[in-house]
């Protein structure tokens, strides 16, 4: 809920600042493949940033944590083929050290985002952070939509799903988990689940 309370920003104009929390990313462009999400309120991938040191107590202490997750988002966003960072806006809240966890758990299941490697569709674009020895196995669904990233354009990777299977994992999910398309809507389905009765 305080998450949906922050304004969206645009993702290309979020400077550094303190704290680690749960962040939303939300699609706004023209790519026809996520037509049924973009321009909803609707976030495309939900996110988290552990604090520096678990025992933090000040988003000083937490560290940059979440304008760092943030900014990586971006840098894979940029490089990525047929995306801009001027097509994404984004929510984030800096929580209390050890929250973010629960607090991101609840949205991707309150979301489902197509972008998340839980939902098991489109995830990977998380990837920039693996070893180098992780990022020897198949090419992630994200990286195939979206090449650009240079690790992952590795000739000796291989997708693992077809862009066409993407396309039609993406509209099967949107026909059984329609989009959120309003705040309000979400926070009605949050107060619905969140519901003893």
């Amino acid at each position: 809920m305080a998450l949906l309370a922050q304004e969206r920003q645009e993702l290309s104009s979020i400077g550094r600042f303190y704290g680690s929390g749960v962040y939303a990313l939300y699609y706004k462009g023209e790519l026809p493949i996520y037509g049924s999400v973009a321009n909803t309120d609707h976030p495309i991938y939900v996110g988290k940033a552990d604090p520096a040191l678990q025992t933090a107590r000040t988003p000083v202490e937490q560290g940059e944590k979440l304008a760092g997750r943030l900014s990586d988002h971006r840098k894979s966003i940029l490089k990525g083929k047929d995306l801009a960072p001027e097509d994404f806006e984004c929510r984030f809240l800096v929580v209390s050290s050890g929250w973010q966890e629960a607090a991101e758990s609840h949205l991707i299941h309150l979301y489902r985002p197509i972008w998340n490697s839980e939902t098991g569709i489109c995830y990977g674009i998380g990837k920039h952070g693996d070893s180098a020895e992780k990022r020897s196995n198949d090419r992630s669904p994200w990286d195939t939509l979206h090449p650009g990233r240079k690790w992952a354009d590795n000739p000796k990777l291989v997708d693992s799903k077809s862009p066409g299977q993407i396309a039609d994992e993406i509209t099967a999910h949107f026909a059984e988990f329609p989009p959120l398309r309003t705040r309000e809507e979400a926070v009605e389905l949050m107060l619905k689940e969140m519901s003893q009765g």
